[in-house]
């Protein structure tokens, strides 16, 4: 067996050292609006959406089926969103965001955007463009499944 790369080599730790070094920003923003990260997520998805279904939030957002059905439960809950059947298909809820919701959505949002722009200050613009455009390319070239 071909030995291991080093443990600071790894790619995926690489992503989530910085994923880390990006979210320690953030949070203080989402913990004061009684927020956790995933629920930020689903709440995210709606900027510029009316509705959605649960499968598509899933697929936008990465969380699993039963981690978003407890996060659409707990934010209904504090009426943040709201749920009804699709006429089309009753098996399929239709989710979309209450004036709560996106007055939250709005407000979170307004800070998250501050964020971002002391992030760029900080990093760079062009860098930053440059790390999405290199993101966006390498989830393009791994979608398929690798042949190994």
């Amino acid at each position: 067996m071909a030995p291991l790369r080093p443990f600071s080599h790894s790619l995926p730790i690489a992503l989530l050292r910085a994923r880390e070094s990006v979210m320690r920003h953030f949070r203080p923003s989402l913990q004061a609006a009684g927020l956790t990260e995933q629920q930020w997520r689903a709440l995210r998805a709606f900027n510029g959406q009316k509705e959605i279904d649960a499968t598509r939030l899933a697929g936008a957002t990465f969380l699993l089926a039963p981690s978003l059905t407890r996060i659409l439960r707990d934010l209904e809950g504090r009426g943040l969103v709201s749920r009804r059947p699709d006429p089309r298909d009753a098996r399929v809820a239709l989710i979309a965001l209450t004036g709560q919701g996106a007055a939250l959505l709005r407000e979170v949002g307004a800070r998250s955007e501050r964020i971002y722009q002391a992030i760029e200050a900080r990093v760079g613009g062009e860098k930053l463009g440059r790390l999405m455009w290199a993101l966006a390319e390498i989830e393009a070239d791994l979608g398929e499944r690798l042949e190994i």
